[in-house]
């Protein structure tokens, strides 16, 4: 998908479907100019011509108003055009034929009225295949109440309702392609409403027709059992009228059973015998339903129904016949991780790699289906697995994402293997993390908490070293990270362990300035680097600082000094001269004690 060149490749999951992005939305610019100005297109280089390559002409080549100029507009897809000259036609008492206006109605009911968009003939790239315009599958729409397709809605009295009441003659295509118009764009009391006059004139409805009037039942019911006896009402007009119901027709009956709380999950299994009667086999989308009916906002702990699917799933390389197929892997995946099962997950990606399975992932749907895989192998997996993992998938398979990097260091901290933590900060730097905020502070406590090797502790203070520089002013417009008082702690015990006393010492005047106040852990790491460097007038600063502070450890802390440290006269009158809480109470006692006597 990206330019083999460092530079262009993207460096997160972000970065990642920009680019996926841009290059589409240069397709679309292409298109766009060659559609739009063929003109400048008219030479032939080709030898020989390869037509379907060459620009298309959109614009039309009949003049005049008559029906054929109609139809060319139509079929050009010009929704604006099509109508004035329909109107145009009528004016002129010139009548228009019944497949002419029904193809008209296909035109406005497919669009909803407005003129056509890159975006409108992907979605319909995506539509049921081998149909009309009238009968092009409603798009993907999100189960929440009230919820409708993204397109524009059903306007009242629009174009295509007001050329239905003038038609002079209605038969079953005009009824069927209002009705899943409306479904399509949102109506679907009045998609419902024509249904019923579709019966009352004795019409039967198409598979694609019922198909929509499923996906509708949601929104024409409240009542969950409601639901499911209008859904099985359709199935049995569909019976009455020797309509012979699809996959999509079965998966449209699933699709609204998610939507139907404990009778869904009920009838579900219902449905898929049904299915296996009528010999036909389950699409993926058949199994994302089945899936989201047991397992969404479904506390279940049992995985007999995941398991069977799987067991399905794997056997079988699939292509795409539901639009809904491609949301499957992410959703199996995602309940492998509410039941914490890694077997299945395993299991699932095995299903994945057969066949052609995988096309089904797209750049989002991919990284999604991995970050989940990686988040399960971190909490179920040996360190050794977890690693490995990580190897093969970090940026070849998918980016790892801010949760990731904290689910892997959750693992390395777990295994006892924090050792690794340099190699990962470097992963961190080049996804473009360096200046998350939760990642620095799990980075820095886990660096920070425990003694480690020497060789260790040099690299974890290199990583503080360069987390400290995303504290700093950079170049113009970078805005640096605001330090914590723990971040600060943490930073300065890691260079106190690696013996660079005055990088420590240097964070330590960070205290004053943020208005913080060092933990008694983060001075004696300080003092403890000042007495292996043998730098006593660090210590002293540091004693005069705890003091400045008010800190009762400062006289801890300058006994200590006393104490471990070879201190010439100077630097004992300095020690001295620093007034500890602990002195002045100590003076206070005594000058009252004497005040006694």
């Amino acid at each position: 998908m990206f330019q083999d060149d460092p530079f262009l490749m993207p460096r997160n999951a972000a970065n990642a479907r920009l680019y996926s992005l841009s290059k589409e939305s240069g397709k679309n610019a292409a298109k766009y100019i060659i559609e739009n100005f063929p003109q400048y297109f008219d030479k032939t280089f080709a030898e020989p011509n390869v037509p379907c390559l060459m620009p298309k002409s959109l614009t039309p080549q009949t003049e005049g108003v008559s029906e054929e100029a109609l139809r060319e507009r139509i079929h050009l897809r010009m929704v604006k055009e099509s109508v004035d000259m329909f109107d145009q036609l009528l004016q002129a008492g010139t009548p228009v034929s019944l497949e002419t206006t029904n193809s008209l109605l296909d035109l406005l009911c497919f669009y909803g009225d407005g003129e056509p968009t890159p975006e409108k003939e992907q979605e319909e790239k995506e539509e049921e295949p081998e149909v009309n315009a009238s009968e092009q599958k409603a798009p993907k729409r999100q189960f929440q109440r009230g919820s409708q397709s993204s397109g524009p809605r059903w306007r009242e009295n629009n174009h295509a309702e007001r050329i239905f009441k003038i038609m002079p003659e209605r038969n079953a295509h005009s009824y069927c392609t209002m009705i899943r118009g409306m479904e399509k764009h949102g109506a679907y009391s009045k998609a419902y409403d024509m249904y019923i006059d579709l019966l009352n004139e004795r019409h039967k409805a198409d598979v694609h027709t019922f198909n929509a009037l499923i996906r509708a039942v949601p929104y024409l019911k409240e009542r969950f059992t409601e639901r499911w006896e209008l859904a099985k009402e359709f199935l049995t007009h569909m019976a009455q009228q020797k309509v012979q119901p699809t996959l999509l027709t079965f998966n449209s009956v699933l699709k609204s059973l998610r939507r139907c709380g404990g009778v869904g999950r009920t009838m579900s299994l219902l449905v898929l015998k049904e299915m296996e009667a009528l010999d036909i086999e389950p699409s993926l989308a058949s199994y994302d339903h089945l899936l989201s009916l047991f397992y969404k906002g479904v506390d279940a702990q049992s995985s007999d129904i995941i398991s069977e699917v799987l067991n399905e799933v794997e056997k079988r390389s699939f292509t795409a016949q539901d639009p809904d197929d491609a949301n499957f892997f992410t959703t199996a995946m995602q309940v492998c991780c509410d039941l914490k099962d890694i077997k299945l997950a395993y299991q699932l990606n095995k299903a994945l790699e057969n066949g052609d399975n995988w096309k089904f992932l797209d750049v989002d749907r991919l990284n999604g289906y991995w970050s989940k895989f990686f988040s399960l192998l971190c909490m179920m997996e040996q360190i050794e697995v977890v690693l490995k993992w990580y190897k093969e998938m970090s940026s070849s398979l998918f980016y790892p994402s801010p949760k990731n990097i904290l689910d892997l260091l959750q693992a390395l901290d777990a295994a006892n293997q924090l050792e690794v933590i340099p190699s990962v900060w470097e992963d961190v730097k080049q996804l473009g993390f360096s200046r998350r905020q939760d990642l620095l502070a799990e980075l820095l406590s886990l660096m920070s908490r425990d003694q480690h090797p020497s060789e260790t502790q040099l690299a974890f203070a290199k990583c503080a070293e360069e987390i400290k520089a995303a504290h700093e002013p950079a170049g113009l417009g970078q805005v640096p990270l605001e330090w914590t008082g723990s971040a600060l702690g943490h930073v300065v015990v890691l260079f106190s362990r690696a013996g660079r006393t005055q990088d420590a010492w240097n964070m330590m005047e960070h205290f004053q300035k943020i208005n913080r106040i060092p933990t008694d852990k983060v001075m004696d790491e300080f003092l403890n680097c000042a007495k292996q460097t043998n730098c006593p007038d660090e210590a002293i600063k540091m004693v005069r600082l705890a003091a400045s502070l008010g800190l009762l450890s400062s006289q801890r802390l300058k006994s200590r000094t006393e104490e471990e440290f070879e201190l010439s006269e100077t630097q004992k009158k300095a020690l001295e001269s620093i007034k500890c809480d602990g002195d002045s109470s100590d003076s206070d006692s005594d000058s009252s004690d004497s005040d006694r006597e």
